[in-house]
């Protein structure tokens, strides 16, 4: 079955570029230009990776995304001119998987799209699994246990959400913001350092005294993975 991929970009000419460049290689592609369309689509039909250009007339990139993450997950790469640091951490706060900057080459954007895609129908695989072992770590979703090399790890229930949620998507990089919202189902506030607190104590109890954590491991500027 081919991957649908919802392209979001304003000007005509690199839309129907990369349009044809996807098509090559037998992706279904839907291609509008503003936030609007983008929503009907959504709404109407199963998209497997999204293509989101930042500068948009009207709803701009940055909002549509943090509005999509609120209901979807699958991979989202930004198109954009901007080259800035802060650009770039404040898309992946809001939820984008990738990154790429114009100028780029058609090989460069259909080499992460594949990545992205196969990334992702393996996280869709490993979520549907009751069972996430990771190394000598064992994840039993069904009844909430954990263990580290056979030994029984006691978790407080959000250490445990914590733990599950970055397991299950192993290698992508969760926010703190983003972390905050997944488990307490809440507006993060800035001032709030639950979050650390807690990936404190899951690495005091997985790995007591590491300088160097082997499962949830710190992006700095962008947030923690395992």
């Amino acid at each position: 079955m081919e991957s649908h991929i919802l392209l979001v970009e304003d000007d005509e000419e690199i839309s129907r570029l990369i349009g044809i460049s996807l098509r090559n290689e037998n992706y279904k592609v839907s291609s509008v230009s503003n936030s609007k369309d983008s929503y009907a689509v959504l709404e109407q039909q199963a998209v497997d990776l999204l293509l989101l250009d930042i500068m948009l007339p009207g709803e701009d990139g940055i909002a549509m995304c943090r509005e999509i993450r609120e209901k979807y997950t699958m991979p989202i790469i930004f198109l954009t001119a901007k080259t800035g640091e802060i650009d770039k951490i404040k898309g992946f706060s809001v939820g984008a998987d990738d990154y790429i900057t114009k100028p780029f080459s058609a090989v460069e954007l259909i080499a992460r799209v594949k990545a992205h895609l196969r990334r992702h129908h393996q996280y869709s695989i490993l979520s549907n699994d009751p069972i996430v072992k990771i190394d000598s770590l064992t994840i039993d979703k069904r009844s909430h246990q954990v263990e580290l090399d056979g030994n029984m790890i006691k978790l407080t229930p959000k250490e445990y959400e914590i733990l599950e949620l970055l397991a299950t998507h192993k290698g992508k990089v969760f926010s703190i913001s983003k972390i905050y919202e997944s488990i307490w189902k809440t507006n993060y506030l800035p001032a709030d350092n639950s979050v650390m607190v807690h990936i404190a104590n899951l690495r005091q109890k997985l790995e007591p005294g590491t300088k160097h954590p082997r499962f949830i491991k710190t992006i700095w500027g962008f947030g923690y993975k395992i």
